[in-house]
């Protein structure tokens, strides 16, 4: 069978995960097989249901990394419309003729690629957890650097009140925080064996098909699962969608970056350097092609969870159809999130931070963003709704007669000798619990970690 191209992925070419794409890849996918398909026979050796030599056989043919033809297996999946049966016939012919005949004994192809599947899932949750285990470092390393630097805060695209940026970080901060704990939360769902047979009665294993199950799973390190899946894919949808919140998440942190990249605003920037995010026309541009492609692989990601919902539907025992979609939706989405994860912490890690440009911008306005902070201290003289009125007021005339808000306020005050001096400086007394916030969801991430290290690497 000539080889079928693939269609170009620009996107994966340039910034894709290669570890994730490993976890994925036709050579991993078929090994994931073979590993289900020794366990089971090592299983059933275990029971006495097949010889001891021949249970060796098979897992030292499924071991072997030269026992498969994968050309030839996908030209007998082409015609059989799964690949198991050219799976198994193949290891079957490569085994010792008087050893034959006892492989994938009372398995359904299904059983073999979900169980598979779920070695594969187990590892891209484990690269998964990594990911936002890095992000999140990186984000509590700038969290807590930038934690005193005063930037404007903005609501609606507009100036409001002035924040840090280490608070601003502080919530993408807190948000990795609760996608690390999902996905370890959901981890269970996705890695269980699925040795059901034909209907999911498991009977052809036998009065053992338990003891079969429980054996398997425990040599793959899967969790056991005594109520087939074949067709409950809820698991799927769940765990998928929990992997896209986090890519939603890094969306959203490089939709930021790009906006306060912007010209007019120029608070944060990219790294620089030579031609990176150079225009083919426009010499002056350093466009945010890392915030970018985040975006992309967001977006990209999250458009396959309707497929995999409605793939979710499958009736009866046995899908018709809608198992087939997640063999293309299912490794993309993971490629995709896994992908947005990683620029996000190459994002985070090389931030430039415009710190005059800030400063500049809290003057942008006139000093207005200090309007809430002049009404919260006028309230307690005058009520707050009166307070608010006044401000509104003093705010008009600054815009239109272009004069600083300070200028107007004092101004104002002046005509008010019953009302004390009031102070409208932006600094860091300027910005609330701004630095509390931060310091509070550094230190929750770093509790975070310490509670749950790393759960594959306590599975060994």
């Amino acid at each position: 069978m000539t080889p079928r191209p693939a269609p170009f992925d620009l996107l994966l070419e340039l910034y894709g995960d290669a570890d994730m794409i490993e976890i994925f890849s036709p050579h991993r996918m078929i090994d994931t097989w073979k590993q289900v398909e020794a366990a089971l026979a090592q299983a059933q050796a275990d029971l006495g249901i097949v010889d001891q030599e021949r249970a060796d056989a098979i897992a030292a043919v499924c071991a072997d990394s030269g026992s498969v033809d994968p050309a030839e297996l996908w030209e007998s999946a082409r015609n059989v419309g799964y690949p198991i049966l050219g799976l198994v016939r193949q290891l079957d012919a490569a085994l010792p003729e008087n050893l034959r005949g006892s492989l994938h004994l009372g398995a359904t192809t299904q059983d073999i690629m979900d169980s598979g599947l779920a070695l594969q899932l187990d590892s891209a949750m484990q690269l998964l957890e990594s990911r936002l285990r890095t992000l999140g470092d990186a984000l509590a390393v700038k969290a807590a650097d930038e934690a005193l630097t005063v930037m404007p805060g903005r609501t609606h695209g507009q100036q409001a009140v002035p924040t840090t940026l280490g608070a601003k970080l502080a919530v993408y901060l807190d948000e990795v925080k609760r996608h690390r704990t999902r996905i370890l939360a959901c981890r269970d769902d996705v890695r269980r064996v699925s040795l059901f047979g034909a209907g999911g009665t498991s009977a052809a294993y036998g009065e053992h098909a338990g003891k079969i199950r429980a054996l398997t799973a425990e040599r793959l390190g899967l969790v056991d699962s005594a109520v087939p899946w074949h067709v409950a894919r809820d698991s799927l949808v769940h765990v998928s969608s929990v992997a896209v919140a986090a890519a939603t998440s890094a969306a959203r942190l490089a939709r930021e970056v790009a906006d306060l990249a912007r010209t007019e605003i120029g608070e944060l920037g990219e790294t620089v350097g030579h031609h990176r995010g150079a225009s083919s026309t426009m010499p002056q541009k350093t466009n945010p092609i890392t915030s970018e492609s985040i975006i992309g692989f967001a977006v990209a990601a999250r458009t396959a969870v309707v497929g995999l919902s409605r793939a979710a539907e499958a009736g009866h025992e046995r899908s018709a159809g809608e198992w087939q979609v997640e063999w293309v939706l299912l490794p993309a989405l993971f490629v995709n999130v896994s992908s947005a994860l990683a620029l996000a912490n190459e994002l985070v890690s090389d931030l430039a931070i415009y710190r005059e440009r800030m400063h500049e911008n809290l003057h942008a306005d006139g000093g207005l963003i200090m309007a809430e902070s002049a009404m919260i201290k006028l309230a307690p003289h005058l009520g707050r709704e009166v307070a608010h009125d006044v401000v509104y007021e003093l705010a008009r005339q600054s815009r239109q007669g272009h004069e600083a808000f300070s200028t107007v306020l004092e101004r104002w005050l002046a005509t008010q000798p019953h009302l004390p001096a009031i102070n409208v400086i932006v600094d860091e007394h300027a910005v609330g619990q701004a630095v509390q916030c931060c310091e509070t969801a550094v230190s929750e991430w770093r509790a975070a970690l310490e509670a749950v290290p790393n759960p594959w690497k306590e599975q060994g």
